[in-house]
């Protein structure tokens, strides 16, 4: 989403904040940060591919008001979110403001998102998925 985003604004600042869940507990993990400098004084979009039960995007708004960014000031942005997803990031900060293109209804127990896209990031950075994880509708079943 990135490379969109400099295309259509030259200008941007961009920061990186990694997260990503641990496929064990379901838990997000930060492992990587880095914001442009006077980020309190800037709206921010907070982009995500996809988001599941919300839980690494809370995390992101965390660091973000950890930052001194006002609550008020973060747009979250996504491609596609599944309803616990937009319901609990809506109830923990009820300023940011939430932005995707569909809403899916189920998450699983590996907490992909039913029916979904399969695991963006990996198709996008052509990484591998977790060997428990499959695009095969069956499996993601439950």
């Amino acid at each position: 989403m990135e490379p969109a985003l400099r295309a259509v604004c030259k200008d941007v600042r961009i920061g990186t904040i990694l997260i990503q869940t641990n496929c064990n507990t379901g838990e997000p993990e930060l492992h990587y940060l880095r914001l442009p400098k006077d980020i309190s004084e800037d709206h921010v979009i907070l982009m995500d591919c996809t988001v599941s039960t919300g839980a690494a995007a809370m995390m992101a708004v965390r660091v973000l008001l950890d930052h001194d960014v006002p609550e008020d000031k973060i747009f979250l942005l996504s491609l596609l979110m599944a309803e616990m997803g937009v319901h609990s990031v809506a109830y923990a900060f009820p300023r940011v403001k939430i932005i995707t293109t569909a809403v899916d209804k189920k998450v699983n127990d590996l907490f992909r998102i039913i029916p979904g896209i399969g695991n963006f990031g990996d198709r996008y950075f052509g990484t591998d998925a977790p060997p428990d994880w499959s695009d095969d509708e069956d499996a993601l079943s439950t």
